[in-house]
């Protein structure tokens, strides 16, 4: 018996051995095809490149190149701010901080931004306020930072995607203009008022634009086309939010000087896992930013970006390879500076925390599928690469997780910065290599 047991053992040891030597050799025929790759790339030679491919079953590194130097990551930027929302919120997004005191409800925001949000509608914590007997006061005071992120462009202000941050924001911070009957219809409908015709304009294009320093909006005095569309971020303030509040709820909404106490209860909105899609799919800035507000709910009586971040990076991403910069929860801001094993370490760690392929894989873009993957590969109903693109002016970058036709999943960061050629360029020789590695291994 000992000897059957012992030759069984011998043979599981040396099968155990040979699959061990034999993916060992795989691994190293793929880094000598992506050495060969990029050395022979006439495009990646034109700008600063850095790239990681680690293989999840083996958990090794395959390939780098420049993996240890940092790039301006963009909207990659919002992996980090995705993986701290697995680890730090509970199957819903909180809303509202409240206590009730006799007659009265008083309340605080928690930087939810799917509140009355377009796209998300959470209405959760509004009906719990207009379902409420009680006088209404709004605690303002517990957001302690500016209304833009750290090394936030001024130039953008009118964008949709660089709306003002703020503890209780409503309707995504923006001002929404459709068509409707050849005028412009607005929402919300308290700023109507503030949207002017401007006779002087020469503007042959009707657009809607905001002075910079308050909510006066200017349009020329030219048709709008019919199906327009256009989101403007507004100036934000405690009288605005107490205005867009009593309009909205209908009953008065009161402010006050509170500060928050430890027993304070907590509404709640939307599903955690719909917010966090909503965020990375289209790549949503405002998303983004606000819920670090919300993570710092959940360890601070403030809301601050730079405590959030710092106590992410302490409790959840010491041990990076690489110690990153991170300044803001979208990627708007170029004072971000990530390697690219820094993004493959936390993809692999997201990888881990979801424990659900299928799962994670309908939070993320879906190359040829949705999002902002869509159409950076084929169209198809059976997508290959998932993951985040991050874009900025000369920046172009994806991240992310790579099938392929043996059944393996990879682990990418491909990061490309200070190129001065189309970015469609860049996007096009990126996709390439990956469907190489699709397809070969």
């Amino acid at each position: 018996m000992y000897k059957i047991r012992h030759y069984y053992s011998l043979g599981l040891f040396l099968m155990i051995a040979g699959l061990f030597f034999q993916s060992c050799s795989a691994d190293r025929r793929i880094a000598r095809a992506m050495k060969r790759t990029f050395n022979t790339s006439q495009v990646i030679k034109q700008y600063q490149v850095g790239f990681a491919l680690y293989d999840i079953s083996g958990k090794q590194m395959i390939f780098e190149r420049n993996a240890e130097k940092y790039f301006t990551p963009a909207s990659n930027t919002k992996l980090f701010t995705f993986y701290a929302g697995l680890k730090l919120l509970s199957d819903s997004i909180p809303s509202l901080r409240y206590v009730e005191r006799g007659d009265s409800l008083i309340f605080w925001g928690t930087g939810d931004p799917s509140f009355l949000q377009a796209e998300l509608k959470g209405v959760r914590a509004l009906d719990f306020l207009r379902q409420s007997d009680k006088k209404l006061f709004f605690a303002a005071g517990r957001y302690t930072g500016d209304f833009y992120g750290k090394g936030w462009g001024w130039d953008d202000y009118n964008a949709y995607y660089q709306a003002e941050i703020n503890e209780l924001p409503i309707q995504g911070n923006l001002l929404h203009v459709t068509e409707r009957g050849g005028k412009p219809l607005l929402t919300p409908r308290l700023l109507s008022d503030c949207v002017l015709m401007d006779s002087g304009s020469k503007s042959r294009n009707f657009t809607i634009t905001r002075d910079f320093n308050e909510n006066k909006f200017h349009y020329p005095k030219v048709v709008i086309p019919k199906g327009y569309s256009q989101d403007i971020p507004f100036r934000l303030s405690t009288n605005l939010t107490l205005q867009l509040l009593t309009d909205t709820l209908n009953k008065p909404v009161e402010v006050i000087r509170k500060d928050m106490p430890a027993t304070a209860k907590t509404i709640y909105n939307m599903k955690t896992d719909s917010v966090l899609r909503a965020m990375m799919l289209p790549s949503d800035n405002f998303i983004a930013e606000q819920l670090l507000l919300v993570y710092a709910d959940r360890i601070s009586p403030t809301l601050s970006a730079e405590v959030a971040i710092g106590y992410i990076q302490k409790k959840y991403l010491s041990e990076l390879p690489d110690v990153p910069r991170w300044v803001d929860g979208s990627g708007l801001s170029r004072g971000n500076l990530f390697t690219p094993r820094d993004m493959v370490a936390v993809l692999d760690s997201i990888y881990v925390t979801i424990h659900d392929d299928k799962r994670l894989f309908s939070l993320l873009p879906a190359g040829g599928k949705t999002g902002t993957l869509k159409n950076a590969y084929p169209k198809t109903d059976q997508p290959f690469v998932y993951g985040k693109t991050g874009s900025l002016s000369n920046n172009h970058n994806q991240s992310g997780y790579v099938l392929t036709n043996k059944g393996k999943i990879f682990i990418f960061s491909f990061m490309n910065n200070n190129f001065v050629l189309p970015t469609a360029e860049v996007r096009k020789e990126m996709v390439r290599i990956i469907t190489y590695i699709h397809e070969k291994y």
